[in-house]
């Protein structure tokens, strides 16, 4: 497999060695000031490689970085880790290796420790260098950096993102200065307040230095840490943290001591400081750690080559995207990112009678949902033509024929190993009948057109698939123009070889069709192309079979593709399930071929670390028998106060709470109080129960008592939620979702109608506190000791209540229950 290659002075992508340097700089000056007149004034702008002298161009590989051991560059060390880039053996076999003098710069340690590169002392060194094997160097920590971020994605998608990282590069150097620490802390947290990472919509060089700079100053920005003063800088950088653990980890333990960066290095020796790296793209998927590590892809594709792997993601648009395809999806991107290659995006639309616009449209919207990156959309129907020539070359080839063996005899036939009476045909009567299926004639519509393989092969994929159905529907990109469709079976592998893609992955269920797959390669002639299988996603509860979903939909007992009990990823979604969660849960199944039935409740307790640090709090009660609470002592005239919406994060802004004599409470909490008893009203503080008044029936109907506003929260059992009784609530509607059938796994064979769960959803009326009548839709807050919902339909006026959805939170196994 071929490493990632480091070059030295780039243009476009493109190497400038040592002695044409001076050159090359006149020349790049003058274009420069020739092409900024008419330009946008961006650098960019002035350079372009493709005119350069052809004798400027050389790709050069990182031999070591060095740098001054008292001081690690963390945040190159890290970057070079993330970007996966390596250093080859040097000629005396020895390891590759970073030196150092007596400490690395933290943030150069970072990116070489998430880039696997060794670190050995040298005396000599004093700023952070890359030496390259011609001996050609570069130097500083920022130059390091902005090169790592080059060659391996990290510096922006487009000149405007690069230009931002280039000042928070800059910025940086204010962590360095003690007494400006906390101010910079201060400044990034409020910055981070509606991001997740420091420029556009991935991980950059930005972040790398930042984190290195917070976690090179050791206890400091720990103690900050905990006391959660900064909750957006913490949130950032504990996601961070999470998401690169095994790597950074080891940084920091190797290069950060309780007072900072480059203190624990005198305590090691030489060896110590000289670990040298095992993982790389290479390591195996078996040393996968524990649930969180991104070291659970760490597995390769055969024969893979860094910029010349070319993935595709080819859902069928016969339906929406659900959670399995979204393993599938990200699996891809995560190879075609790795790897430095392409990824495409190919609709397998070869079946008019279950496809549609509509399927392609929303499979499109998942996919940016999801924040796959793609070069392109191609269609399997664009192949067509190229598919029915292809296909009467092998009859004319005698390797496919023309069958009008009845479905179901054909197919005992195959399973017996019995030949088609048809097989023997020749090739004027294959190219005859083909005709006949071309026109979609009586005769025709009778027949298939199959590949001869081998009919005895032990592996029943190989017993003369077929290739070609008629099908008289239109299809929906190309109306009725044909009369006959390929099966996947047959453009499958076509199409991979005719676009290009080295390696097609697919779920293991596609296993005993991979020799299918290559056989009918081979009698294409086309170019081979790598199978990588993994694992299909499983989850309990839950039926991902396309066709089973569409029953559900069809039938009315969803009310849609994007329905909250769907594994859609709209209707994951649409319940609260934000995409970091996914993306985040997906990843951790790694790359394993194992099969995995997965359990909810770990993808929900992974959102729930996600939503619980910045959703806001509100209050609801339950409509049924709510109970009005008389505080006798109570204000005469209501008064409001200001309050946060959530007390440990200020991003989430401020709501109005109106105190008043006579308040609402739960009849579940009701039920629980006795006469006497001093209980907590939140955000108020205790009173005392004194009556207790009860309907006919024996619940509770209204409760009398006074304010205790000296009493002491820490020696009431009760802590309770109540509302104002105001004319200013919010009418509600909770809704709970339960799984579609009641078991676990469908055993093969099991009939899914047999195990449907009879009831799915509850309604719940309930009543909130009037600032929720400025929730939108997709907005997620949590019911103060009722749980997390988000919010599907919001207030338009008083007599349609807020719908909101609750969320799970891992901890029950359904909501019925």
């Amino acid at each position: 497999m071929t490493k990632p290659h480091s070059t030295f002075l780039f243009l476009h992508g493109q190497l400038l060695p040592e002695q044409t340097k001076p050159k090359a700089t006149r020349l790049l000056r003058r274009r420069f000031a020739q092409r900024r007149r008419h330009s946008n004034g961006s650098i960019l702008a002035a350079f372009s490689s493709h005119s350069l002298p052809h004798h400027l161009v050389r790709i050069m590989e990182i031999k070591q970085l060095s740098f001054a051991a008292d001081s690690p560059p963390l945040s190159v060390i890290a970057a070079v880790k993330l970007a996966g880039i390596s250093l080859r053996t040097d000629a005396s076999g020895s390891a590759p290796t970073f030196h150092f003098s007596t400490g690395p710069p933290l943030s150069v340690t970072v990116v070489a420790k998430l880039a696997i590169i060794s670190l050995r002392t040298d005396p000599s060194g004093c700023n952070p260098t890359f030496h390259f094997s011609n001996g050609l160097k570069l130097h500083g920590t920022n130059v390091l950096l902005r090169y790592i971020g080059r060659v391996s994605n990290l510096y922006g998608q487009n000149a405007y993102e690069s230009g931002e990282i280039d000042e928070w590069l800059e910025y940086v150097l204010v962590f360095s200065s003690g007494s400006e620490f906390e101010n910079a802390c201060n400044y990034v947290d409020k910055y981070l307040e509606k991001r997740t990472v420091v420029v556009g919509q991935c991980l950059s060089i930005a972040d790398i230095a930042i984190w290195s700079a917070l976690a090179g100053t050791g206890q400091r920005w720990e103690s900050l840490r905990k006391s959660k003063k900064y909750q957006n800088l913490v949130r950032w950088f504990n996601s961070v943290s999470t998401e690169y653990s095994d790597s950074l980890n080891e940084v920091t333990s190797m290069y950060v001591g309780k007072r900072g960066v480059g203190k624990p290095v005198a305590a090691k020796s030489k060896e110590q400081q000289g670990v040298q790296q095992s993982k790389s793209v290479n390591a195996d998927v078996s040393e996968k750690g524990k649930a969180g590590s991104r070291q659970s892809f760490e597995v390769d594709l055969p024969d893979a080559e860094i910029g010349k792997v070319r993935l595709r993601f080819a859902p069928e648009p016969s339906g929406y995207l659900h959670i399995g395809h979204s393993k599938a999806a990200l699996l891809n991107q995560y190879f075609a990112q790795r790897y430095q290659g392409q990824l495409i995006v190919r609709f397998d639309d070869t079946n008019p009678a279950k496809e549609s616009n509509e399927f392609v449209d929303n499979l499109l919207k998942d996919i940016e949902t999801l924040g796959i990156k793609y070069e392109e959309v191609t269609y399997t129907s664009d192949y067509f033509p190229d598919l029915m020539e292809m296909a009467e070359n092998l009859i004319q080839q005698g390797k496919a024929y023309v069958d009008d063996t009845p479905r179901e005899q054909m197919q005992k036939e195959r399973m017996d190993g019995i030949e088609s009476k048809c097989r023997s045909n020749s090739v004027e009567e294959n190219m005859k009948l083909w005709k006949e299926m071309i026109l979609g004639s009586e005769r025709g519509v009778q027949c298939c057109l199959r590949g001869k393989l081998d009919m005895q092969d032990p592996n029943k994929s190989l017993r003369d698939p077929v290739y070609y159905r008629c099908n008289p529907l239109p299809h929906h990109r190309i109306g009725s123009k044909y009369k006959l469709y390929p099966t996947y079976d047959f453009a499958c592998p076509f199409v991979d070889a005719k676009e290009g893609i080295t390696h097609a992955l697919r779920s293991s269920e596609y296993h005993d069709r991979n020799a299918q797959y290559h056989r009918i390669q081979e009698d294409m002639g086309v170019k081979k192309v790598h199978i990588y299988e993994f694992s299909r996603l499983n989850m309990v509860y839950t039926l991902l079979s396309k066709r089973k979903l569409l029953w559900f939909v069809q039938n009315g007992k969803v009310d849609g593709w994007d329905d909250p009990r769907f594994p859609t990823v709209q209707g994951i979604v649409r319940r609260g399930l934000k995409v970091e969660a996914l993306i985040q849960f997906i990843l951790e199944q790694g790359a394993s071929k194992n099969l995995n039935l997965m359990e909810w409740d770990k993808l929900w307790t992974i959102n729930k670390k996600i939503i619980d640090p910045v959703c806001p709090r509100h209050t609801a009660v339950i409509e049924e028998r709510r109970v009005l609470l008389t505080l006798t002592n109570g204000p005469d005239e209501p008064f409001i106060r200001i309050m946060p919406r959530h007390k440990k994060y200020e991003g989430a802004g401020e709501k109005a709470t109106t105190y008043t004599k006579r308040i609402w409470i739960d009849q579940a909490d009701a039920v629980s109080i006795s006469v006497d008893e001093e209980i907590t009203l939140m955000d108020w503080g205790n009173a005392i129960v004194k009556e207790i008044s009860r309907d006919p029936d024996g619940n509770v109907a209204q409760l009398t008592g006074i304010l205790h506003l000296e009493g002491s929260v820490k020696t009431t059992k009760l802590k309770l939620t109540w509302l104002p009784e105001t004319n200013e609530l919010v009418n509600l509607t909770l809704m709970g979702f339960d799984y579609l059938i009641t078991k676990k796994k469908l055993e093969e064979g099991e009939d899914f109608l047999d195990v449907l769960n009879p009831c799915t959803k509850i309604e719940t009326p309930a009543v909130g506190d009037s600032n929720m009548r400025n929730l939108k839709r997709g907005d997620v807050l949590q019911l103060e000791r009722k749980g997390y919902y988000i919010c599907d339909v919001p207030f338009t006026r008083p007599s349609k209540p807020v719908v909101l959805f609750a969320i799970p939170d891992g901890r029950q196994q359904t909501f019925l229950k």
